[in-house]
């Protein structure tokens, strides 16, 4: 069964940058997609960005498209969130989640993932 772990998270300044990290165990990142959500505080988790298991294809929520960017390096089990200007309201408890696909299509639902983190906290002060 895969575990998943995630790191990076912190207290950034508004403008600032913050990789996230996901690392899998009890298993690989392929034929796995993987995506990252996350929840705010008094809110639903959310989608944030996915990515299918070949790499060749990318979902973002509007919120984060052209600051964040997701990828994989398979050989090191390990799926990334790079999050740049980063807003106040981007804080919240990041969470990386998988689900055993060899599809191109990304789901942003949250039912439609097997795995899942413990999460990351995320804080953006302004």
């Amino acid at each position: 069964q895969v575990q998943l772990a995630e790191s990076g998270g912190g207290l950034v300044q508004a403008g600032g940058s913050l990789r996230l990290s996901c690392a899998a165990s009890g298993g690989t990142l392929s034929p796995y997609t993987m995506a990252w959500f996350r929840q705010a505080p008094g809110k639903e988790r959310r989608f944030v960005a996915g990515i299918s298991w070949t790499g060749e294809s990318t979902r973002y929520a509007e919120s984060g498209k052209g600051r964040f960017i997701i990828s994989r390096d398979d050989a090191k089990n390990t799926a990334y969130l790079q999050m740049n200007s980063l807003e106040p309201e981007d804080t919240a408890v990041y969470s990386c989640a998988s689900r055993n696909s060899r599809g191109v299509v990304v789901p942003i639902t949250r039912d439609a993932y097997t795995y899942w983190g413990q999460g990351t906290q995320v804080t953006v002060s302004s």
